[in-house]
């Protein structure tokens, strides 16, 4: 287990269904965002010149419904720095600490060529890899 990086918000009234909970699909936003500022927060962004990250990999699973207004955390946890990708493990929770859901994503690390648009696998880069492997307390 690597980096661990918590993440609050609030559910906005566009991102609730006809019966006032979160649509589902509003939970890879979460994490999408939260991913974002975990690399906001170690001083690097999820793209890195012209490597970037695309997803190969996501899941997510639900427990308790969040509503309109509601506040709540994604936890991040860097599960596997591999050498050409990385994976995460989410949990969205309340403010009481109930699990409504939990994720996983998987990235690939990839430079893109300039000239053709082509995508190549390479190496997760030394110091992001150094960074997500810390274990950090939340």
């Amino acid at each position: 287990m690597g980096y661990v990086f918590r993440h609050r918000r609030r559910v906005e009234f566009s991102e609730t269904d006809m019966v006032g909970i979160v649509h589902f699909s509003n939970f890879f936003r979460y994490a999408e965002a939260a991913e974002t500022a975990m690399y906001r927060e170690l001083g690097i962004s999820v793209t890195q010149g012209d490597i970037t990250f695309p997803r190969v990999h996501a899941e997510f699973d639900f427990r308790k419904p969040l509503r309109f207004e509601e506040e709540f955390d994604v936890v991040v946890e860097v599960e596997e720095v591999r050498s050409r990708s990385l994976a995460y493990a989410f949990r969205v929770e309340n403010l009481s600490g109930e699990a409504c859901a939990r994720g996983k994503l998987v990235v690939a690390c990839v430079r893109k060529d300039p000239a053709t648009g082509a995508l190549a696998s390479v190496a997760v880069p030394a110091r992001m890899a150094e960074l997500l492997r810390t274990p950090a307390a939340i």
